[in-house]
């Protein structure tokens, strides 16, 4: 799931940033996507990324499996590396470091156990989350810049958080006939559409890794406490410690990570470096 999500990060930032830029929150950047291979190759894997997170999240505690997500950041930055020719600086390689530590904290602490169910309740809040997401991202597609990266990919962080959460009871379920007829299937999936499109929309406006660290960050830590409190998640006992400071450590190992990649992951930096990756060097060495 992790190299499916990494894999998935840097192919759809390449698309995003030869795709021209869409300034309204409408599906048609979407449709722009869809006719580059790059995006559909980004899309497949990220596909295969969201299924195993599923298949995760049938016995693993929601925090666990979003910091895991998260950590695909730290695969992007290493394909970064060997196929489009970005620095890895000692402090990046730090970060990695601790983005393992983090994971094999959370892996140790993380005690597997089967989802409750959210009820009515839970669905009305899912639905109702949807409109609000739609709504502040309305708003939100006007901003430009790094604001509007960051913005976009918060949101887009949030209805990610969401289909994590409603995917969490829904893996437990044996019936295919039940889960076709369970409306967090169909949340689950509106979400998922939702947080695609500004997703894309963030990494247009700047750089990528800024986008992607703000949608991990809101993703992981919202479906983090709603596992924990409402979907029974658990913790070995006398481990609480080691998640927390697992979560914390693998969490700030993201974040910073987009801010050392950041200037190589700016639209113009991408396509000069897809150029070099493609053994188009003299190309993206020329002067605009």
């Amino acid at each position: 799931m992790i190299v499916a999500y990494g894999v998935a990060n840097l192919l759809q930032s390449v698309a995003a940033a030869r795709t021209d830029l869409h300034t309204g929150f409408s599906p048609r950047l979407l449709l722009s996507l869809g006719k580059r291979k790059t995006y559909l190759a980004g899309l497949l894997c990220q596909t295969i990324g969201f299924l195993l997170a599923v298949l995760a999240r049938r016995d693993l505690p929601l925090f666990l499996v979003q910091a895991a997500v998260a950590a695909g950041l730290g695969v992007t930055a290493l394909l970064g590396v060997l196929v489009l020719k970005w620095r890895l600086p000692k402090a990046e390689l730090a970060l990695l470091g601790a983005l393992s530590a983090g994971l094999a904290a959370l892996v140790v602490s993380a005690r597997p156990h089967p989802s409750r169910q959210l009820g009515l309740a839970g669905d009305v809040g899912l639905a109702t989350l949807l409109v609000l997401i739609g709504a502040v991202g309305f708003f939100a597609a006007r901003l430009h810049g790094s604001h509007g990266s960051v913005a976009l990919g918060s949101l887009a962080g949030v209805a990610f958080s969401a289909a994590a959460v409603a995917s969490r009871p829904l893996a437990g379920m044996h019936s295919i006939h039940h889960i076709l007829t369970y409306p967090l299937l169909y949340l689950m999936i509106a979400h998922s559409l939702v947080g695609q499109l500004l997703l894309a929309m963030a990494m247009q406006r700047g750089s990528t890794t800024s986008a992607v660290a703000a949608m991990d960050a809101a993703s992981a830590v919202p479906a983090a406490a709603v596992g924990l409190l409402l979907l029974g998640d658990e913790i070995h006992p006398g481990r609480e410690w080691l998640a927390a400071a697992g979560f914390l450590v693998t969490l700030l190992a993201v974040i910073g990570l987009s801010f050392y990649a950041e200037p190589q992951h700016h639209p113009e930096a991408v396509r000069a470096r897809v150029a070099v990756g493609a053994g188009s060097s003299r190309s993206a060495n020329r002067p605009d």
